[in-house]
C-alpha cells in the first residue's frame, strides 16, 4: 500500500528547537536568532524597480527565462567569479535553489539504482532530493572513501553550509576526473560563492578546475544571500548545456516557471555589482562581531572561512551548547541538523541586524 511521501522524510530540522527557541525569546531584551540564513537587509532599490517596471505584463513567462536574464547570468559569473565558456543556452532560471536541488534527482531520472553522495556534513535537501528520489546516499567528503562504486551524482557545496569550508582548485579537479571516470554528474551548490573571506572561494567551472569543459557538471547559483532575494526565490543553474537542456524539458512540462517581474528583478541584481558588494561589507562587520564575541566566550570557530555561518564549539554536544545559547536569549541552528559528525557544532548565522548582532555579542561576554 503506498504510503505518505513525507513518510520518507526526516522530521523537519527546525521543528526539533521548539523549546529552545521558546527559552530565548524569555529574554527581556528578547530573541536574537541566530538560527537560519534568511536576509533581513532591504532589497536594494534599484531591484524593487525592476520588480515592479513589469508588474502589469499578464502573459505567460518562460521557462528558460528572457534572453536578458540569461546573459545577465553569464556575464555575472565571468565579471565575479571568472567563470568563463558558459553559454546563455545553458543557463536555467529556478523558483528557489533549494526547490531545484530537492528535485534534481528526480528531474536528472535516479532512483532506487542509482547512488548520490552528499557531503558528510550538508544542507538537509541534499539528502532530500536523493529520498525524493528513492536513491541511495552516501555522505562522503574524500573519494577514496567511495571505494570502487559509481555515483550517479555527487553533489558539492563550497563554500559549504554549514561549516563555511572552502574546497580548493586542487580538489575541485580531483572531484571532476573522478566523476568522468565513472560517468557521474557533479551538480555544486555556490550560493555563497560571493562570500568568501579568509580565502578566495571558486566554482566548479572556473576554467582552473574543468580546464573550460563543463560536461556533466552543474553550478546552482542563489541571489538569496548576496542580493537579499530570498523572498523573490531567484536562482539559477547552468553548466553542461546537454544537462541544462534536459533540466529545461522536464521544467517546461512539469510548469516549474519562475514569474516574470521575478526575472527582472533577477536580471538588474546580475548586472550591478555594487549593491552586492555593500551586503557583503555588511555581512563582514557583522562577522567580526560576532567571531571576537564567541572566542571570547570560549568557543572555538572551525573551518568557517566563507559564507554567513560560523561553525562554532564548546567541547560538548551541540543540543547542550544550544541550550546554554538559549539561556542567553540566543537561538543557534545544532550541528546534528546536517549530518552524524556534526554533532559537536552550533552553526551561528550572521543574518540579523547590526543591533541584534551586537545584542548576542554583548550576552555571550557577560559571564
Amino acid at each position: 500500500m503506498r504510503g505518505p511521501v513525507s513518510s520518507l522524510l526526516p522530521d523537519f530540522p527546525w521543528d526539533t528547537i521548539a523549546s529552545a527557541k521558546a527559552r530565548a525569546a524569555e529574554h527581556p531584551d528578547g530573541i536574537v536568532d541566530l538560527s537560519v540564513g534568511t536576509p533581513v537587509d532591504p532589497v536594494d532599490p534599484l531591484i524593487r524597480e525592476a520588480l515592479a517596471s513589469v508588474a502589469e505584463v499578464p502573459g505567460y513567462p518562460a521557462t528558460h527565462g528572457t534572453p536578458e536574464l540569461r546573459e545577465a547570468a553569464v556575464a555575472a559569473l565571468a565579471r565575479r567569479y571568472g567563470i568563463t565558456g558558459v553559454e546563455p543556452a545553458a543557463v536555467l532560471p529556478a523558483i528557489g535553489t533549494k526547490e531545484l536541488i530537492a528535485g534534481l534527482p528526480r528531474l536528472l531520472g535516479l532512483g532506487a539504482a542509482d547512488l548520490v553522495v552528499i557531503p558528510e556534513v550538508a544542507y538537509p535537501t541534499y539528502e532530500v532530493g536523493a529520498l525524493l528520489a528513492g536513491a541511495r546516499i552516501a555522505r562522503a567528503d574524500g573519494l577514496t572513501q567511495l571505494g570502487p562504486q559509481s555515483p550517479a551524482l555527487i553533489f558539492l557545496n563550497s563554500p559549504s553550509n554549514p561549516t563555511g569550508r572552502v574546497l580548493g582548485v586542487d580538489h575541485l579537479r580531483k572531484v571532476v576526473a573522478f566523476a568522468r571516470e565513472r560517468g557521474a554528474i557533479v551538480a555544486s551548490d555556490e550560493c555563497y560563492l560571493g562570500l568568501a573571506w579568509d580565502e578566495p572561494a571558486v566554482s566548479i567551472l572556473d576554467p582552473r578546475v574543468c580546464d573550460g569543459d563543463h560536461t556533466g557538471l552543474l553550478a546552482i547559483h542563489s541571489l538569496s544571500k548576496t542580493s537579499n532575494l530570498a523572498g523573490y526565490r531567484a536562482g539559477f543553474v547552468t553548466g553542461d548545456p546537454a544537462l541544462v537542456r534536459e533540466l529545461l524539458a522536464v521544467r517546461k512540462h512539469s510548469g516549474m516557471i519562475m514569474p516574470f517581474p521575478v526575472q527582472a528583478a533577477m536580471t538588474a541584481a546580475l548586472r550591478d555589482d555594487a549593491h552586492e558588494a555593500r551586503q557583503r561589507d555588511r555581512y563582514r562587520a557583522r562577522r567580526e562581531v560576532l567571531r571576537k564575541a564567541l572566542q571570547d566566550a570560549g568557543f572555538r570557530i572551525d573551518n568557517s572561512q566563507a559564507g554567513l555561518y560560523l561553525w562554532s564549539t564548546r567541547g560538548e554536544n551541540g543540543r547542550t551548547t544550544l541550550d546554554w545559547l538559549a539561556a542567553r536569549g540566543i537561538l543557534a541552528a545544532p550541528g546534528d541538523f546536517y549530518g552524524p559528525t556534526g554533532t559537536a557544532h552550533v552553526r551561528i548565522a550572521l543574518t540579523a541586524t547590526d543591533e541584534r548582532i551586537a545584542a548576542a555579542a554583548k550576552r555571550l561576554t557577560a559571564d
